[in-house]
């Protein structure tokens, strides 16, 4: 069996696996996301790492006890954001979460300057606040002592591998946004010039070849309750795991994360960058080297419904029924789900990005504005995977999922059924798979997409929600001439 880890923004988890995707235990904990003045939000990366022993060194517990023989560790957690070390994996200043916003103005700049559409037509990177170019280019003009004092900038998997191995790597999928030219896994030296960080090259890790396993350094071994030389697979990060874990396969096939922000993704066998398109969404390199993954990283989602909740004064247990009371429309109210202080980064980018409800009337209800809110999310997944080259299959996985109600509005959004897999920790399976495929053992894929419940899409509502769609667009259209004066 393998220990897979994610290490997510707020909730580290790592559950042991069996060779069909079946969880025997899983633990959890929480780490603290620091919200500051400024648009800065952080993570201290010994918490972090604190947070990654206690889990997977009960899961390590639990293995003990029934007499299972752990064959590796493999670790995904979240992207993006900016993870400085020294040599011996120490923090050189908090860790940078992918939410930060600090950087805004640089890509301000940038846009007006042409720099996001040059690196965009170099690499395919549409870049956000929270992305490592911005970053790396606010601390080198705010913080260069921060940049000087480090030997790696780096990502989260990345940061945990080097405490744990001793070993200084990245992910090739880590390492895609927004410097690295996908095809050749290589960076390019004309977007780090454009970014105007030619001189921090010596900051990027190479990325490992698809299959590398590191080795548990004895310290961590004892630490996590393991053995030491157990192999490490690391990556590949969150979202492409989560895509591998829930089932995509097929080029065309797509997957949908409904977490706290929207993860649209649909494989590709290529990767066309279109020069004069929207600035937005990332080509992500794969475990799999002819493989690629056209990712549209929406900021809207799970967020989404917790605000409009919070807003009638219910809870999530009466999303169900909020959502039953509700005819498909909303009565008439319709909703742009633009709520994240940063605006939106897929499917095109722009800070100024804000929601708004209308249709309103004396006789709209608490559940037509959680329902129209509801909807609007599931127009943006379309959006998104429409823009990502959606033609197969659609997979869906994190907090939103669960709910069997707006699963359904998905499915008949997307007008084509919605697998779900049953198991929890998607992320963590897919990180498994990656592990077993470099061990040369690689799993049953059939088998493991068996597993997973199918939401069929209603022909009527169908009908409906093509419409919808195509009224959503026009008031995006109509919107975005308007959103610097609302900001």
């Amino acid at each position: 069996m393998i220990i897979g880890v994610d290490v997510g923004t707020s909730v580290t988890k790592a559950s042991l696996l069996n060779r069909d995707g079946s969880a025997l235990v899983t633990h959890s904990m929480r780490s603290t996301l620091h919200r500051l003045p400024g648009g800065r939000v952080e993570q201290d990366l010994d918490e972090v790492i604190g947070s990654v022993v206690h889990v997977v060194r009960k899961v390590a517990e639990a293995a003990d006890r029934a007499g299972v023989p752990v064959e590796a560790l493999a670790i995904t957690g979240q992207g993006d954001g900016l993870w400085l070390r020294d040599h011996q994996g120490r923090q050189v200043g908090p860790a940078i979460s992918w939410l930060d916003a600090r950087a805004a103005d640089v890509l301000d700049r940038w846009g007006r300057t042409g720099v996001q559409r040059q690196v965009y037509r170099l690499t395919g990177s549409g870049m956000f606040p929270g992305s490592a170019g911005p970053l790396l280019a606010h601390l080198s003009e705010h913080a260069p002592e921060r940049l000087e004092r480090a030997a790696v900038a780096g990502y989260c998997v990345d940061a945990i591998v080097q405490r744990f191995t001793g070993e200084i790597t990245v992910d090739a999928s880590d390492a895609s946004l927004p410097f690295l030219d996908v095809p050749t896994r290589s960076y390019s030296q004309e977007a780090l010039q454009a970014c105007g960080v030619a001189e921090h090259r010596r900051l990027l890790a190479e990325p490992a070849p698809p299959g590398k396993l590191f080795a548990l350094d004895g310290g961590s071994a004892k630490a996590l309750g393991l053995p030491a030389g157990l192999p490490v697979s690391a990556g590949p990060f969150d979202l492409p795991a989560c895509a591998f874990g829930s089932g995509v396969s097929e080029v065309g096939d797509g997957a949908l994360v409904i977490g706290t922000t929207l993860g649209c993704q649909v494989l590709r066998d290529d990767v066309a960058i279109d020069p004069d398109g929207e600035v937005a969404g990332m080509w992500l390199a794969t475990p799999l080297a002819d493989r690629y993954l056209r990712v549209m990283p929406a900021m809207v989602g799970t967020a989404n419904l917790d605000w409009v909740l919070a807003m009638v004064g219910a809870g999530i247990d009466q999303l169900e029924s909020l959502l039953a009371a509700s005819r498909p429309g909303a009565n008439g109210v319709s909703a742009l789900s633009f709520l994240s202080g940063s605006g939106e980064r897929a499917p095109f980018v722009d800070p100024r990005a804000r929601g708004q409800f209308t249709g309103l009337s004396l006789e709209t209800t608490q559940a037509d504005l959680v329902r129209a809110m509801c909807e609007a999310v599931a127009y943006a997944a379309r959006h998104n995977l429409e823009t990502a080259g959606l033609t197969g299959a659609v997979s869906a996985c994190g907090g939103g999922a669960r709910s069997a109600a707006w699963s359904q509005i998905f499915a008949d959004v997307l007008g084509r059924p919605l697998y779900v897999p049953h198991e929890v920790g998607v992320g963590a399976r897919g990180a498994a798979m990656t592990a077993w495929d470099s061990l040369g053992e690689p799993v049953d894929r059939e088998q493991w997409a068996a597993a997973r419940r199918t939401v069929v899409p209603h022909p009527d509502a169908v009908e409906f929600y093509e419409r919808g769609y195509r009224a959503y667009l026009a008031s995006i259209d109509r919107a975005r001439p308007h959103w610097g004066a609302t900001s």
